[in-house]
């Protein structure tokens, strides 16, 4: 975030210079896209929202790292950025599969959505029954004494020198709900990326709509992917290190995230929809 002006890493507050800087760079994108064509911002502005709800989603999934491998900390034991990925892009072919049988836009999120939030699912119980029957750890936090759904406590199964091991209940529901909501913002920002394509390339190309259509789709897949790997990417420089859920004390810098995934998404977004002006060409 420092890039926006904020501290480098530390507090949860939002740094308000940092903030009024990325509002700026938001109002901008969306004017120079106005400028460009009309017919151009909303596709900005669903990318802007696809992104922020990317790092909003991100930040419910629990990650341990690599000290979850050692069973020294909860969570999946891989990197923020990786697993965000991951979700996004079994979202992201759920999504452009429903797009593509439907054409409907609400189906097609609520299918992109459904996809990330199966494959956090099954990451989550493969995971937990690695702990239990590979490991022989039980799931304890170390943020919380006791679970706030199912109640279960955990400080007498927390190992000493540790900051708690497995996948506690609530982060694996809060795993699930981020891959839906991940899942949704990714799926948003490929349809509204393809509805841009699709229009644009057929009257620079001047072809017709069918024959476009294979291209149309594949730079849309392509820049999709790339959002979400950039806003992945901010919202694990955000989280810094490990987070066990949405009760984990680091969910409270979730607003900073948002707001810097807004912007990358509003630059990110302008350059993209460049392709089908004739700047881009």
């Amino acid at each position: 975030m420092s890039a926006l002006g904020g501290k480098a890493a530390g507090g949860d507050s939002i740094n308000p210079v940092g903030t009024v800087v990325g509002l700026v760079i938001i109002l901008v994108s969306i004017g120079i896209t106005a400028v460009l064509g009309s017919s151009l911002v909303i596709p900005l502005i669903g990318i802007i929202v696809g992104g922020a709800l990317i790092a909003f989603g991100v930040h419910f999934v629990p990650v341990g790292g690599a000290p979850a491998a050692m069973g020294q900390a909860p969570g999946i034991a891989t990197g923020v950025a990786m697993l965000a990925a991951g979700a996004g892009l079994a979202g992201l072919f759920g999504g452009a599969w429903a797009f593509e049988t439907t054409g409907d836009f609400l189906l097609s999120i609520i299918g992109g959505a459904v996809g990330g939030g199966l494959m956090m699912a099954i990451t989550c119980l493969m995971v937990n029954a690695t702990y239990v029957f590979a490991m022989g750890i039980p799931a304890a936090s170390g943020k919380i004494a006791k679970d706030p759904i199912t109640g279960d406590t955990f400080p007498e199964y927390k190992s000493q020198g540790t900051e708690g091991h497995g996948l506690p209940f609530i982060s694996f529901v809060g795993g699930v709900i981020g891959g839906l909501i991940a899942g949704l913002g990714g799926t948003i920002i490929y349809i509204e990326l393809l509805d841009a394509y699709s229009v644009g390339l057929t009257t620079l190309l001047k072809a017709q709509a069918t024959a476009i259509q294979p291209l149309a789709i594949s730079l849309a897949g392509i820049f999709a992917i790339g959002f979400f790997l950039v806003n992945a990417v901010l919202a694990a420089y955000n989280i810094t290190g490990t987070i066990e859920g949405p009760h984990d004390p680091k969910f409270k810098r979730v607003p900073r995230a948002i707001i810097g995934c807004a912007v990358a998404s509003a630059f990110c977004g302008l350059i993209s929809l460049l392709l089908v002006t004739n700047i881009g060409m």
